[in-house]
């Protein structure tokens, strides 16, 4: 008995292991890697790679780093195995057990317990349960599968869906016509699913299916609803050539074809289908929808008129169905494929292989990804050549002298990838290299050499010279390209310079507008596909009494409005007061921004009333127009205080001004260089009356009185001179950029720490400063006298 209870709990205890082991595994490894559900091996392990450097314990001590690498690991092996995986894509399942690895039974799932009819169905001729033979139970899939698999996959691929039932009569009579389906359509590249309605009604109802057996399409994440009485394999092929988009592939004529090749503005290469079977191939068009991120498709019929000399110009075969590839060099095809039958592997390899321009733009961090992977490897290394530019024609005569380059160059694809950017669209991306060391003053026309050792950390090298197109400095600015490349190909040498880079912003992205349409599309096709006509009148009427009850509430409104306006306008005449109507009009407190010059110094500093205050940002003629909207936002709450003034002041025209200011809270006499950069976002706080300022940095995090870091502050003739950037170890150098301070580089500091400040984030931390400055927390630096210098 005691090896009996003892037997028990162990298979209890190993029965809640693996449940425990299965929720533990219930994410989806796809999320968990953060790849697509179409990602390939190749960057599968790239990502894996990625994760494991970020997450491994013994570099990453926060805490749940331990729980987070073996789910990575785990989402890796899953993903690794190519029956596990093919079992997650189709029915959801995640488990890692071998018990668990059984596709679902549906055969013995009945509606009732004791089903009176079982006998009936289950005896003689009649049988009405699929059995794990059925080719439905390979299909099979779960609504988690539905979500996480089909919607996301949908993108690249359309997926027909069937629901079917273990008692659906004419779910067996259709078993054929599926199996048909399968045999001529997933080997082409259609997505199959079944779903068994009795045990996802849930996602049965959201998807308005409410007979069986019932057949929908999902494209592009939209679910569209087979309206046809007649089930056949014509009728289902007609229904899947119609779920694509408009224009997959457009019809190309003699007329149109130049217009058509010379579209690659776009930044998508061309491809041509040359058939005799119109309209075009289903197979052409799944191949069209899988690459229309990378390329524009053609069709042109053979035996048509007047193609006889496209036909002898591209040396196209009439008897054979081709496929023909251009980049931006029109006059001859980068790839040429010609059948009998064009298999749809051999028309994915072609495209694969030839998918990019020869100076494809860089529009998405999707395609810098595909273009420019992160390998941290030196030996493995790819490096990236960028021509920054601006999306002018002017600047097209550059790019057209890079492609030139790229086409008489032997550089393999593998070791480097041309491309070219706007500077314009992805200014974030461009600011991040060209305020770095080692750029030019204006990257505009410059070419930088990449190499991406993770996903947002590069090492860089400019190119000192311009890109050049005057026929005596094009030679140069080519060989001195040709001499850093190969030097980088031929050695482990890494890039000088290193940067953290934002990812780039998708130009293709929808906007808001056409993403209203594309959801009011989406909208008009499910009411169209769940509403009956039955349903429509009631549906109208709704409608119609609620636009009625507006337009009567609009007119009611317009009609008391107007009786108002009379009503006053009687008082008004009559020498009286309408009612409801102050006297006096509520005084409007304005805000108003001073320039701090010689005409208004007096009346802004020098002669201010005991108890006022002038608080003055700091710019210069480049960045007045970003900061001063700005400034004006944060102390707007402030206008009504009338012990305080803004002013703004031009800190190129007073340097001299602020250096003296800057001298006398030093009490010494010595010599400050001072950057004029580094002064633009700095907000002073003067007090003419008492003479003494305080000063907002965004660089210096000024201590606060009582704390630690503010007690143990080096004074300077009894003035704290850490926030100011008086440190010894700065003071001893006279050549020391006072405003830059305690952030400025050192030849021993680390460069990852080192962290650029742009622009437009100078005065995110002002609102709470000023908070500080009217609490009397802030460091206030006295001085003698107000300097007369001012312009």
């Amino acid at each position: 008995m005691h090896d009996l209870k003892f037997q028990c709990s162990n298979e209890f205890l190993i029965f809640i292991i693996s449940i425990i082991l299965v929720v533990q595994g219930l994410r989806d490894p796809y999320k968990t890697l953060g790849v697509k559900s179409s990602a390939s091996v190749q960057e599968i392990k790239q990502a894996y790679k990625r994760l494991v450097r970020q997450w491994h314990p013994d570099k990453n001590e926060e805490p749940g780093t331990e729980s987070r690498f073996i789910e990575i690991n785990k989402a890796y092996e899953l993903l690794m195995d190519p029956e596990r995986k093919q079992l997650f894509d189709r029915q959801g399942t995640i488990e890692d057990i071998p018990n668990f690895r059984r596709r679902p039974d549906y055969s013995q799932i009945h509606r009732f317990e004791f089903d009176p009819f079982d006998s009936f169905f289950n005896h003689g001729e009649f049988k009405f349960t699929f059995d794990e033979g059925s080719i439905y139970h390979k299909y099979t899939i779960t609504s988690r599968a539905y979500e996480n698999h089909i919607i996301p996959a949908s993108t690249i691929r359309p997926y027909l869906i069937f629901f079917y039932d273990q008692l659906c009569a004419p779910c067996i009579h259709t078993e054929p016509i599926w199996q048909k389906i399968a045999s001529e359509l997933e080997p082409i590249g259609v997505g199959l699913a079944a779903i068994h309605m009795q045990n996802e009604p849930a996602l049965a109802k959201k998807l308005g299916v409410n007979s069986l057996p019932y057949l929908i399409g999902v494209i592009d994440g939209r679910h569209i609803h087979y309206k046809n009485d007649l089930l056949s394999f014509r009728k289902i092929i007609e229904f899947t050539r119609k779920l694509f988009p408009y224009k997959t592939v457009v019809n190309v004529k003699d007329n149109s074809l130049e217009k058509f090749l010379n579209g690659w503005s776009d930044n998508k290469v061309r491809a041509l289908f040359f058939s005799q079977v119109e309209p075009p191939r289903l197979r052409y068009l799944l191949l069209a929808y899988q690459y229309n991120t990378h390329a524009s498709f053609g069709f042109i019929k053979l035996g048509s008129p007047g193609i006889d000399e496209t036909c002898r110009h591209y040396g196209v075969n009439k008897q054979m169905d081709s496929l023909l590839v251009f980049n931006e060099n029109v006059t001859s095809p980068v790839a040429t494929l010609s059948m009998g039958e064009l298999a749809p592997q051999t028309m994915r390899d072609v495209l694969e292989a030839n998918k990019f321009l020869l100076l494809p733009r860089l529009s998405s961090q999707h395609l810098f990804d595909q273009l420019c992977p992160p390998e941290a490897a030196k030996s493995r290394k790819q490096l990236c050549v960028i021509l920054i530019t601006q999306n002018t024609q002017t600047h097209d005569p550059y790019r057209a002298v890079m492609r030139d380059f790229i086409q008489y160059s032997t550089y393999p694809r593998e070791k480097v990838r041309f491309m070219f950017i706007f500077k314009e669209k992805q200014e974030e991306f461009v600011n991040a290299l060209s305020t770095g060391e080692g750029a030019p003053e204006k990257p505009d026309l410059h070419v930088v050499i990449l190499w991406r050792q993770e996903f947002d950390k590069v090492r860089y090298q400019w190119l000192e010279a311009k890109w050049s197109i005057k026929p005596d400095a094009m030679n140069n600015t080519k060989k001195k390209l040709e001499e850093n490349l190969q030097q980088l190909i031929q050695t482990t040498e890494g890039l000088p310079y290193h940067a953290k880079v934002a990812s780039l912003s998708d130009e293709q992205a929808r906007g808001l507008f056409s993403r209203i349409v594309n959801r009011l599309i989406i909208m008009g096709d499910v009411l169209r596909d769940n509403i009956s006509r039955q349903e429509v009148l009631p549906a109208i009427s709704v409608v119609l009494s609620v636009a009625f009850i507006i337009i009567v509430g609009y007119v009611m409104s317009y009609l008391v409005q107007l009786e108002e306006q009379n009503i006053q306008e009687k008082y008004r005449r009559e020498g009286k007061q309408p009612p409801g109507v102050c006297g006096k009009s509520r005084e409007e407190h304005k805000l108003n921004i001073h320039e701090l010059r010689g005409e208004t110094y007096n009346g802004l500093v020098r002669l201010l009333k005991p108890g006022f205050r002038t608080i003055v940002l700091l710019v210069d003629k480049e960045s007045k127009s970003k900061l001063l909207p700005k400034f004006y936002k944060i102390v707007y709450p402030y206008r009504k205080n009338k012990s305080l003034m803004f002013a703004f002041l031009m800190v190129e025209k007073n340097l001299d001004w602020y250096r003296r200011i800057l001298l006398q809270t030093l009490g010494e006499s010595r010599e400050l260089n001072i950057n004029p950069k580094n002064c633009i976002g700095t907000v002073l706080s003067l007090n003419g009356h008492r003479k003494y300022f305080c000063v907002y940095h965004a660089k210096h995090a000024e201590p606060r009185k009582g704390h630690s870091s503010f007690k143990q502050s080096k004074k300077v003739d009894g003035i704290s001179g850490d926030f100011m950037g008086f440190e010894e170890s700065y003071s001893e150098s006279e050549s020391s950029d006072i405003e830059a301070g305690g952030f400025l580089k050192r030849e021993d500091d680390d460069v990852e720490s080192y962290n650029i400040l742009f622009q437009e984030h100078l005065l995110d931390r002002l609102s709470n400063w000023l908070d500080r400055l009217f609490e009397g927390t802030t460091q206030r630096y006295y001085i003698q006298y107000w300097p007369e210098n001012m312009k």
